[in-house]
């Protein structure tokens, strides 16, 4: 991943609220974010299709045996789109789940490329 995006600090503090909310029900061992405010705070030009303005990929072993749509469901509805500014699209993936959708959806794939690693404790 490149360098870390310019995110102003109140928004990195409440992405990191975030975190801590869904790192209370499931240890995290990695959380991405990307999507078109990253792409914003990293300079990308106005004229450019706009896609999610949130692009949440959380990784946790913890997701084994939990079906795919719950921890979806309840990881998006911990997202407080009222502080960020709009809703998330969240991924929720088990280690070797992300480890193929990284290859294989695209969404994912930029979220790796071209966004920010929030702390995970």
């Amino acid at each position: 991943m490149g360098t870390p995006a310019p995110l102003a600090a109140p928004l990195r503090r409440e992405l990191e609220r975030y975190l801590s909310r869904v790192d209370d029900r499931w240890p995290m061992s990695r959380a991405l974010v990307g999507g078109t405010r990253v792409a914003d705070a990293r300079g990308a030009g106005p004229q450019r299709e706009r896609g999610p303005e949130w692009v949440i990929v959380l990784v946790s072993e913890h997701f084994d045996g939990v079906p795919w749509l719950e921890r979806v469901h309840q990881a998006g509805s911990l997202w407080d789109a009222a502080e960020l500014g709009a809703p998330a699209d969240v991924h929720c993936y088990t280690p070797a789940e992300f480890d193929r959708k990284r290859l294989t959806l695209t969404s994912v794939r930029d979220v790796v490329e071209g966004g920010i690693e929030l702390g995970v404790e």
